[in-house]
């Protein structure tokens, strides 16, 4: 019987992926709102996610709000006059920052991975990490086969699109910009470490 952790799992992402061109739709609304409901109402009344039926547009405009309403107002101003490489980089923490599990995911077995050199990230290393993760989590348990493998296929899809891997599953190294460092750093330090860096790079940021 799997052990259970008191912190679960939340393991709702098998919505979409990324979501760049919606989420700069929505920071744009927020930063004229300040009010994430609102952003909700109007992407919603509007269609501006484009969706191709109501159920696809709430479930995929919740979950952009859900992501973004976890950054710091400072990074979503910069999400929303940023480089691309900047806006994913953001992205990418508003993902790690709403699932802890990608979060475990990356600063585990991405990140070590890559420290270790070992740049090709394998099926294997997933199948590892969450057997390991399920021992502790019945929530995980408790998944069925269909839903664990649209939870890998998004979350690669997510990763392939934040520029963590390539299409071939390579991993890619880091360059944060000074700026995307500087609000990751003002929020908290740790959200370094969902990004293939060296312990150098993260002391000289630090």
């Amino acid at each position: 019987m799997a052990v259970v952790s008191s912190a679960k799992y939340q393991m709702s992402f098998t919505t979409g992926g990324l979501f760049l061109h919606e989420s700069l739709l929505a920071v744009d609304l927020y930063l004229l709102h300040r009010d994430w409901k609102k952003v909700r109402d109007l992407l919603l009344s509007g269609n501006l996610i484009q969706a191709r039926t109501i159920s696809s547009a709430q479930r995929v405009t919740r979950e952009i709000c859900q992501r973004l309403s976890l950054l710091t107002l400072e990074q979503l101003q910069l999400l929303f006059s940023g480089t691309t490489q900047e806006r994913q980089g953001l992205l990418w923490v508003a993902v790690c920052k709403r699932y802890s599990f990608i979060k475990d995911f990356m600063t585990e077995i991405v990140r070590e991975n890559f420290l270790r050199l070992n740049m090709v990230l394998h099926p294997s290393d997933y199948d590892m990490f969450f057997h390991d993760k399920e021992e502790w989590h019945d929530e995980l348990a408790r998944l069925s086969q269909t839903t664990k493998a649209k939870l890998r296929q998004v979350l690669h899809k997510i990763m392939h699109e934040a520029e963590i891997l390539t299409k071939d599953d390579t991993i890619i190294p880091a360059i944060l910009t000074a700026r995307l460092a500087q609000v990751l750093v003002a929020d908290n330090p740790d959200w370094l470490r969902v990004f293939a860096v060296s312990d150098s790079d993260l002391n000289e940021w630090l």
